[in-house]
């Protein structure tokens, strides 16, 4: 079967041509002469089967008639990541070329106004996020009343993102009176149900079983212990000699880590993942696909959204949890009849990861060794950056043992010391001789049982515990001395006229000048 046996018009079987295909996938061969002829569609198909233009290609041959009108598009595409959606946008500016169709990008990490002029200006195609799509529409940017063609892509994806209520909702907005084109990769219990909901009377096609990986790509895993795993990385990577490949972890601090290892180790590498900002991952994302960059680290945010048709290699750095990730991540490489090897790193722990896969995909993964690791891993000490930071912590709990291991008046004695000189320093600059030493205060009375209360309650407001008796610790010369406010001599006052403070006043609660029934007017004065 031909493309021009699916009743396309000349214009797209041209431009068809102008990239290279002429044989339609079975996704594509099934669903076009559906999706021209009006009918809904549940589309379940494995990734890298050419779904995406399995329904680009239709719907510009019913867009090709009409017009758009300002902030009102004519179909919406609803996609669960920015990169699948940039590549669908991509799709129709390669399939779409000999027509006049406007199509605009939604997405988050780019600028709104942008976004906002080309809506004004009308677009026949939107393609979107479920989140910037509800954000635009609630600031009045869109509207979705003449919305013709509905497209929800990837919904296995969007179930497993927690987008399915943003899809719910903007499908609530949309005419009743639509053609909706449902396509996922998998068929779970509640992406069954969105299905039946949303479609009506539908035309299901399935071009494979749910969950099943592509003929062409060869599977492996390698069982190594964790701290081996990137030296094991690196030595298969220089085995395999990839003309290209994907590198996948589970973390996003593992992504950053395993980069900085092939970098250092000076292989050809970049980094993606959700936490970067949308330029900085488009133009990673352009550079690996210009062969700029060879080796891809980077997170599931890849998995459905990198459409590199030469891929020759996926590494799985970890065993994904979900074993259907794993059929996404693996289809990168293979797509459209090509060859493609898959190789995975599992750690004894993440058997029970690798016992799902292989009863999902119903084969058993065969087992690989990597060459020279043993020998490797026996005559060095460990991986470069894993050394250092040991020794890192070894030096730090060294330094922890002498601490502790040191007597106590060892290790209170420096600041002890420095304490003692700020108060030297404070009592000289206010010109007041330093006391002897404390001596029995006040006898206890009314005034004397205030003043503790008084000082207890400000010391629970400053988060400090109140001393039994009533006095403060911090003296008025180490007050002065550390703010740096002059502390006048304390010099004709009475020690009686200030109460709770011991057996002399403090200088900074005197002022020279003031009268004798005045002076006591700091915190601590008693009520006369």
């Amino acid at each position: 079967m031909k493309f021009a046996d699916l009743g396309l018009k000349p214009e797209i079987l041209r431009a068809v041509e102008d990239v290279g295909y002429e044989t339609p996938t079975p996704i594509q061969a099934q669903a076009i002469p559906v999706v021209l002829g009006g009918r809904d569609v549940l589309g379940i198909a494995q990734t890298g089967t050419g779904k995406t233009a399995g329904f680009t290609l239709p719907m510009i041959q019913h867009l090709s008639k009409g017009r758009a009108r300002a902030r009102m598009p004519r179909s919406l595409i609803l996609e669960p990541t920015r990169e699948l959606a940039t590549q669908v946008a991509e799709n129709f500016e390669l399939y779409g070329k000999y027509e006049k169709l406007d199509f605009a990008l939604l997405i988050g990490g780019e600028r709104f106004d942008e976004q906002v002029r080309k809506l004004d200006r009308g677009v026949d195609v939107l393609i979107a996020t479920p989140g910037r799509m509800i954000d635009l529409f609630e600031r009045g940017k869109v509207l979705l009343a003449d919305v013709k063609i509905l497209v929800i892509d990837e919904a296995d994806r969007m179930l497993d993102m927690g987008f399915i209520p943003d899809i719910e909702r903007i499908v609530g907005l949309l005419p009743r009176k639509r053609q909706t084109l449902f396509f996922s990769a998998t068929m779970p219990k509640e992406i069954r149900r969105l299905a039946d909901a949303f479609l009506d009377n539908p035309e299901e096609i399935q071009a494979s079983r749910p969950a099943t990986t592509a003929e062409g790509v060869e599977q492996f895993v390698t069982v190594v212990d964790p701290k081996d795993k990137r030296e094991a990385l690196r030595r298969l990577i220089v085995s395999e000699d990839p003309k290209n490949a994907l590198i996948f972890c589970n973390r996003k601090r593992d992504i950053a880590t395993v980069y900085r290892s092939l970098i250092k180790s000076g292989f050809s590498a970049g980094q993606l993942h959700g936490d970067m900002a949308q330029p900085a991952r488009t133009e990673t994302l352009g550079n690996f696909k210009k062969g700029e960059i060879r080796l891809l680290v980077c997170s599931d945010v890849a998995a459905r959204g990198i459409d590199i048709s030469e891929l020759s290699h996926v590494f799985n750095y970890d065993v994904p949890g979900n074993a259907e990730d794993y059929v996404h991540r693996i289809g990168r490489t293979g797509r459209a009849g090509r060859k493609g090897r898959a190789l995975t790193l599992a750690t004894p722990e993440e058997g029970k990861y690798v016992s799902a896969i292989e009863s999902l995909v119903s084969k058993t993964l065969p087992r690989l060794d990597v060459e020279g690791l043993a020998t490797a891993l026996a005559e060095e000490t460990g991986d470069e950056g894993e050394g250092a930071r040991g020794r890192g912590k070894a030096r730090g709990r060294g330094r922890r043992r002498e601490r502790d291991a040191a007597p106590a008046p060892a290790r209170e004695a420096a600041p002890a010391a420095a304490d003692e000189a700020a108060d030297e320093e404070a009592v000289a600059e206010a010109g007041v001789a330093p006391e002897p030493g404390p001596e029995p205060g006040p006898e206890p009375g009314p005034a004397v049982e205030r003043d503790a209360r008084d000082s207890e309650d400000r010391s629970r407001r400053d988060g400090r515990k109140a001393p039994a008796n009533g006095r403060g610790r911090r003296s008025g010369g180490r007050r002065g001395g550390r703010d740096g406010d002059e502390a006048p001599a304390n010099q004709g006052v009475a020690d009686d006229q200030i109460v709770g403070m011991g057996d002399h006043t403090p200088a900074f609660l005197t002022r020279p000048g003031l009268p004798p029934d005045s002076r006591g007017s700091g915190r601590g004065a008693a009520a006369s």
